[in-house]
Order: structure tokens, then C-alpha cells, then sequence
């Protein structure tokens, strides 16, 4: 129910609806998605990066193991051997963590495009209100994020550790194994949880990616209010357009009636159409619909060509057939013939006029 109009969002999002939720920084974003696809890539950077590392890093204990007989323990040497050994681990681990940005990014621009806004960022009082603030913990989206936490915990501990029990009986014979052999194991053994783990995040991210979208169009949807006074701010007032609408149809036909005085002649129906012609010789390919209109508007059109003496000639198909011309056109050439005569028959009661 909407808090405000009392009314229930029964209505879809509009275009301008989801922009603005979109400018806002509200989009549809899982981050089971996000996590899965990092798992994923590095699973599949860790099948081929895990020898380098592991020749590495048992080249760095054996390093260490060889001279541990050499090191004395003081205050001094251990901070310098620990800065050793995490600068080196950070070089190894490296690929990794550039990978999980990387691919951190790139989930997220395939879920929601590019989109860069700080609207989340800026402060807002209304989240210091403690009541808001307890809505939030007993909210249903509260309640679905801590089953889906300990549903994913759950799941992935529980795969993690049939995979790791699968291997005890292996695992015993480690205490008889050399540095070498013992890493491998570990080695096989991690990438196999780490397989695991990802067939289960893949069925978390598809379940969480539809909620989440379900969830974003469900808060989206507008009351038939809504929707009214976003067509009306986009659209405009349609009282207000019908007003604009009868300005300016009322400023064309006052520019059209004062072309009447320069027609050369007005064809009637005899009471229902009006149309006045124009033709200059020299300068008009041919004669010009300056003005038309039908009832009022002819019997007006009319009056004022009367007013400045301009021919009437009553001819109902000619004047039919002129109607359907756009104002300003010349007239078809099918017409030609028949204007002709009518303009010839003008011309000639002004001849004797003069």
C-alpha cells in the first residue's frame, strides 16, 4: 500500500520511474552474482596459477627451514623476517586479489551497465530516526538476507567439510610425506573445495539474481496516481495543452483570414465551404490555397472577401476538391483546368468592372 494516497502499486514502472531509481543508485544488483563470478574466476586462475605458487611458496619455506638454524630470535630480526615473508606472499597473492577487483567490476556492469552516482553517499536525517531503523531489522529483506547467509554458510561448510573428510584417510599419511608431496595434497584439496563451493554459489547467485530483480520491480510498481502525475509532468496538463492548442489554432486562423483580402477569388460549396485562391503570374508555378474553412469559419472567409471585394464564385465539386488541399500548396495539376476557368472568369467581371 502506498503510505501517502492510501492506494495499492498495482501499476508497472515507468521508462521515467526506473531512470530515476537508476540515478539514485537503486538498481537490481546481487552480490551472491558478484561473489559467484569471483569465485568462479579464480578457480579457473587458480587451476593454472597453483604451481607457480606452490613452487614458490615451498621455495620460501624451504628457505626459511634451511636457515632457521642461522636465524637468531631478537626483537629486531623477527619484524624484518616477517616483512620478508608478507612481501613475498603479497607478490604471490597478487594475480589474485587483481583478479577479484577485476572481475568484481566487471559482474556488476553485467548486472546494471555503467552507473556512477553518489546519491547513496549523501547524508540523509531520516535514516537517524531509530524507528526507521528497527523497521529496517524486522524488514522482509532482513529476514531473506539472514536466511540466505545461513543458508549459503551452511551449504558451503557443509561441502567443504564432506570434501575435506573424503581426504582424512589420505591426509594421515601427510606425517610420512616431504614438503613437496604435502603441498600438492593441500593443493588438490583446496581446488576441490573451491570446485564445490562454486556449483553451490552458482545456485545461490541464479536464486538471489531473481529475487533481487523481483524485489526492485515489485518496490518500482506506481499507484494509478503515480502514474497520472508522471504523465502529467512529462506530457503536461492536458487542460493545460487543450488551452495551448485553442491559442494557437486561433492565431492561424487569424493569419489565415488575413490572407483573404489578397485572394483573387473564393470558391463556396455554396454555404458550408469556403475556399480562397491566390495566383501572382510570373512568380506562382500555380494558383495557392491561402485560406479554407467550413461552416463558421467559410461563412467568415466570406464576409471579409466581400468586405475587400474579392470574387465569389459558388462551384460545390471545385470547392469540394480544393478542400482537400493543405493550406499554403499550390493546387493539384488534376485541378488546373477547372481553376482556370474560374480564374479566367474572374479576371474577366474585373475587366468590365474597370
Amino acid at each position: 500500500m502506498s503510505a501517502e494516497s492510501g492506494q495499492e502499486k498495482t501499476e508497472k514502472a515507468t521508462a521515467k520511474r526506473r531512470d530515476d531509481f537508476r540515478k539514485k543508485g537503486q538498481v537490481a544488483q546481487s552480490r551472491e552474482v558478484n561473489t559467484a563470478v569471483i569465485m568462479i574466476g579464480a578457480v579457473i586462475l587458480w587451476f593454472f596459477y597453483a604451481p607457480h605458487f606452490y613452487k614458490e611458496l615451498e621455495t620460501l619455506l624451504t628457505s626459511i627451514w634451511g636457515r632457521s638454524s642461522e636465524l637468531e630470535v631478537t626483537v629486531g630480526s623477527v619484524p624484518g623476517l616477517m616483512r620478508t615473508v608478507l612481501g613475498k606472499m603479497g607478490l604471490l597473492l597478487m594475480p589474485l586479489l587483481a583478479l577479484t577487483m577485476i572481475l568484481g567490476m566487471a559482474a556488476s556492469v553485467l548486472q546494471i551497465g555503467w552507473l556512477f552516482t553518489t546519491k547513496p553517499m549523501e547524508p540523509d536525517l531520516t535514516k537517524l530516526n531509530p524507528i526507521t531503523g528497527m523497521k529496517k531489522f524486522v524488514s522482509k529483506r532482513m529476514l531473506v538476507e539472514l536466511v540466505k547467509s545461513l543458508t549459503k554458510v551452511g551449504v558451503v561448510g557443509f561441502v567443504a567439510y564432506r570434501t575435506v573428510a573424503g581426504e582424512f584417510e589420505n591426509a594421515l599419511y601427510l606425517l610420512d610425506m616431504d614438503l613437496h608431496e604435502t603441498l600438492n595434497f593441500v593443493a588438490r584439496v583446496t581446488f576441490l573445495v573451491l570446485l564445490k563451493t562454486c556449483g553451490v554459489l552458482i545456485v545461490l547467485a541464479i536464486f538471489d539474481y531473481a529475487f533481487t530483480r523481483y524485489e526492485m520491480e515489485e518496490k518500482m510498481k506506481m499507484t494509478k496516481q503515480e502514474t497520472k502525475d508522471e504523465h502529467k509532468q512529462t506530457e503536461g496538463d492536458p487542460h493545460l495543452k487543450a488551452k495551448i492548442r485553442g491559442v494557437q489554432m486561433e492565431m492561424a486562423r487569424k493569419r489565415m483570414m488575413a490572407e483573404v483580402p489578397t485572394a483573387d477569388v473564393v470558391v463556396t460549396n455554396p454555404t458550408h465551404l469556403s475556399v480562397a485562391l491566390r495566383y501572382e503570374r510570373g512568380r506562382m508555378d500555380a494558383p495557392r490555397v491561402v485560406a479554407k474553412g467550413a461552416d463558421r469559419v467559410a461563412l467568415r472567409i466570406r464576409e471579409i472577401a466581400r468586405e475587400n471585394d474579392v470574387p465569389l464564385v459558388e462551384n460545390v465539386p471545385v470547392a469540394r476538391a480544393l478542400f482537400q488541399v493543405e493550406l499554403g500548396q499550390d493546387i493539384p495539376e488534376d485541378m488546373f483546368k477547372a481553376v482556370a476557368e474560374i480564374l479566367a472568369y474572374v479576371y474577366s467581371l474585373k475587366g468590365q468592372q474597370s
